[in-house]
């Protein structure tokens, strides 16, 4: 979005044509579908770890190219643990005119459109995205160009305007918005739980297992589980978010750092729809310090909002998830300004999620150093959601050598070590 927003918003590069079991989580009805059971000494073309939503697009990606692929997660699909876990997630392809990821985002949408057509309830809610700013950012007359030539829509609607659309937002300050009406929420748990209930329900496999960190060698063909189980296949994905670090901690270490990150959710006055969609979409003050940003009343679950400054860093096992009074304050002193209509609510809920950060916000898809065929998944710093397809497509294309040659920014050699 701007340059000042480097701990999600912001990075930079360019792509070049680069996007080319038997049960889930119990008593999950995504997941109900069970496949014939592995048997044992089974070798599989593929197994990902970890079906979040980087390893759970992957697995499908790579079985529509016909490979036998296994998906594994120690807790389940999107699980309460997880990067990829809670209700909502922004997608957007306001990314400051980079390439990489407007055409990332741009190319994903189409897939979440898809599967939330397949899926029970919604997945996409396509309530809009809007972008307030104080000033005009260097960087909007490159991205505004970039996104009418993808042919993604955006309007620019001055201070006036914005005061008619939406009068329960407070523009102190505020000189103009940019509205991208046909972006808006995710809604992540499900939407993680329906794309492996398809992965199975075409043929792939999904089995519960925590996985060790894998023995040096000259070679992997082979992981162990916690309980002792082994796993063989001619290729790993590993795309295990925080824990990355924990089962590669020389390759990965700190290039991948864990921070707490805290959730609201605020209930409007009884009969208040001004907080609901359409009467709100989801909302970004992209020039206020933190880069606030937040949702409508998402299937009445209340406003939320969560401050995209990086939190303290945390281990993901051990990480109490339980919101702190500082941060409760914090928020409310800025709904005081942006949205009083809400400041003196009740939490109708909160959580505590984190980001899995890399040292410059790009991704890390790289191949292992040694083993070149072990394939690392990660560093989604807290704005990969929305990528989920086209990063799953990407990782099936660099599998199976589709892809003549990788992104550098997303090459292990690109990203520093955290101190």
């Amino acid at each position: 979005m701007t340059k000042q927003m480097i701990t999600r918003r912001t990075v930079v590069g360019s792509l070049a044509g680069a996007l080319a079991a038997a049960t889930v989580v119990a008593g999950n009805r995504a997941a109900a579908q069970t496949p014939p059971a592995p048997r044992a000494g089974d070798r599989w073309d593929v197994v990902v770890i970890g079906a979040g939503v980087f390893g759970s697009w992957s697995a499908w990606k790579l079985l529509e190219q016909g490979k036998k692929v296994l998906l594994v997660d120690a807790w389940g699909p999107s699980h309460a643990r997880a990067s990829s876990g809670g209700e909502s997630r922004l997608t957007r392809t306001e990314y400051g005119g980079d390439e990489i990821y407007t055409r990332f985002a741009w190319e994903s949408l189409p897939d979440w459109i898809a599967l939330s057509k397949k899926a029970e309830l919604p997945i996409f809610q396509p309530v809009g995205a809007l972008y307030i700013y104080r000033q005009e950012p260097a960087t909007l007359a490159t991205s505004l160009a970039l996104n009418k030539k993808l042919g993604a829509p955006m309007q620019r609607i001055e201070r006036a305007e914005l005061l008619k659309r939406y009068p329960q937002l407070g523009l102190d300050g505020i000189q103009f918005g940019v509205l991208q009406p046909t972006m808006g929420a995710i809604m992540a748990r499900r939407g993680v739980q329906t794309v492996v209930k398809e992965f199975v329900a075409e043929g792939g496999t999904y089995k519960q297992l925590a996985i060790q960190p894998p023995k040096s060698g000259a070679a992997l063909d082979v992981i162990t589980s916690t309980s002792g189980e082994t796993v063989r296949a001619k290729q790993f994905v590993f795309a295990c978010g925080p824990w990355l670090p924990k089962l590669f901690p020389d390759v990965i270490g700190t290039r991948i750092v864990p921070t707490r990150q805290e959730v609201f959710f605020f209930a409007p006055e009884a009969g208040d729809v001004r907080f609901d969609p359409p009467q709100l979409p989801a909302w970004v003050d992209a020039d206020e310090p933190g880069i606030p940003y937040g949702f409508p009343s998402l299937e009445s679950r209340g406003f939320k909002i969560a401050i995209d400054a990086h939190g303290p860093r945390v281990d993901p096992d051990t990480n109490d998830r339980i919101i702190s009074a500082e941060g409760l304050k914090q928020v409310r002193a800025y709904l005081a300004r942006r949205f009083p209509g809400v400041a003196k609510r009740p939490l109708s809920e909160s959580r505590v999620c984190q980001y899995e950060n890399s040292d410059n916000g790009d991704f890390i898809i790289d191949r292992h150093p040694k083993w070149q065929n072990v394939l690392l998944v990660g560093g989604g710093s807290g704005h990969g959601f929305k990528h989920g397809p086209a990063v799953g497509s990407y990782v099936a294309n660099l599998t199976t050598g589709k892809l003549p040659r990788p992104e550098p920014r997303f090459a292990l050699s690109a990203h520093k070590y955290q101190g």
